[in-house]
């Protein structure tokens, strides 16, 4: 087993996913249904970093992107008339990145979700994306006022020449500034992700990056992987880095857990006392999606528009998005057997630091997750007591081979099927 096998952020992977036939109403899928997240994706980068995979294009017009947002708010009248509430419990603004919006078109944004979802994003944690180039006063002062609670800003690294080997140029004075603009704007919590595994990248580079993020206090750090991906600018260059990514993995737990950071993940990292407050289950609750790039779910039935990697179909997705007017229907997704319910839950709460509560799983399903799960190939990476079951800490840095593992045979054979565009 090697350990970078896949990052697992939801369970099962779009590439799982086929199109519905029948497509379901959504206020069938939605009957019954407690939402608790609201996601809205804006598609849109001024760049493509080499090791991005996301859903996402470059250089969209401003024409562009008022079409999104009038189909947008299409999408989100229509999905707001399938809901039985709109009790949100936290949301979030993804990409791409939201803050590629001007201060004009991001308050737009605001005012059409709130209107449409008859949600007060004041009200609930907001996390919103953003990015140096974008992270501008302007744009956060509108971030600020409309009640974001957490701005997350992709910095990969401090030292320019790695930037530029992740093909993310970068100028380190653009990245200083857009910081101290975020911290200047008085959002609560400032995520900060950096990359490590990139080429040329050596354990006395990483460490620079590490204390150089820590002079900004940053109440959450992610630590990411590289990835050679396909269809990505570094997937070309074949390259593995397994045995570095590990050392530089564990450099970096051990200096944020110095620094007073508490591990939340295999990727992520917390400053006790600031995380906000939700009643957010990812385990239990639902997630309405917006945007032609987001997902949502539903205790049986996780759905999306189409997914595709690749310029040419991102594109097509998008224009195909921006003159739909039919919302009300599930185009393509995964039902969720109840085995795999039982499975979706392990793997949420396993690849976290906390574990799984063994009580909540049994209330859930009505069995012992070691009884539906014997995970017997994992024991030399588990903590097993009578209340919960989790990963030690060598068996968190596997987090990306664990998880991957307990995938069901089905959705496998579907991710494998996936023909990638």
């Amino acid at each position: 087993m090697r350990p970078y096998e896949g990052y697992v952020y939801a369970y099962p992977h779009k590439t799982a996913y086929r199109p519905l036939d029948p497509r379901p109403a959504l206020a069938d899928v939605w009957a019954g249904e407690r939402p608790g997240a609201l996601y809205v994706h804006i598609p849109f980068c001024e760049m493509r970093c080499g090791f991005c995979n996301l859903f996402t294009r470059t250089g969209a017009p401003e024409n562009l992107v008022t079409a999104y947002l009038d189909a947008l708010e299409r999408q989100a009248v229509q999905t707001a008339g399938a809901l039985e509430t709109s009790a949100f419990t936290t949301a979030a603004f993804g990409g791409g990145t939201p803050t590629y919006l001007s201060a004009r078109e991001l308050t737009r944004l605001f005012d059409l979700t709130e209107r449409a979802m008859s949600v007060d994003l004041g009200a609930i944690p907001l996390s919103v994306e953003t990015s140096p180039a974008t992270a501008t006063p302007d744009r956060l002062a509108v971030l600020a006022e409309r009640g974001a609670t957490r701005v997350s800003i992709g910095v990969q690294s401090f030292v320019d020449t790695e930037a530029r080997a992740a093909v993310r140029p970068q100028k380190r004075a653009e990245v200083d500034a857009a910081l101290d603009a975020i911290r200047a704007s008085a959002v609560p919590v400032l995520n900060l992700d950096l990359i490590y595994g990139i080429d040329g990248q050596t354990p006395a580079s990483w460490l620079h990056s590490l204390d150089t993020a820590l002079t900004w206090k940053p109440e959450e750090i992610y630590l990411y992987p590289l990835y050679v991906r396909p269809l990505t600018g570094l997937g070309k260059q074949g390259r593995a880095w397994d045995d570095q990514r590990l050392e530089l993995y564990r450099l970096g737990r051990d200096r944020l857990a110095d620094a007073g950071y508490e591990q939340v993940s295999m990727r992520m990292f917390r400053l006790p006392g600031t995380a906000n407050a939700t009643e957010y289950c990812c385990q239990t609750d639902g997630m309405v999606g917006l945007g032609c790039g987001a997902r949502s779910y539903t205790g049986d039935l996780h759905y999306s528009f189409e997914y595709a990697v690749g310029a040419r179909q991102v594109r097509a997705i998008i224009d195909d998005y921006v003159s739909r007017d039919d919302f009300g229907h599930a185009n393509v997704g995964f039902t969720l057997t109840p085995g795999e319910r039982r499975r979706r839950h392990l793997i949420q709460s396993l690849l976290q630091a906390g574990g799984l509560d063994r009580d909540l799983y049994r209330e859930r399903f009505g069995a012992d997750a070691l009884d539906d799960f014997p995970l017997a190939e994992f024991r030399q990476w588990l903590v097993i007591e009578p209340d919960v079951i989790k990963l030690t800490a060598e068996g968190l840095a596997w987090s990306d081979a664990i998880g991957p593992a307990l995938f069901s045979p089905q959705v496998r054979a579907l991710m494998d099927g996936y023909d990638a565009c």
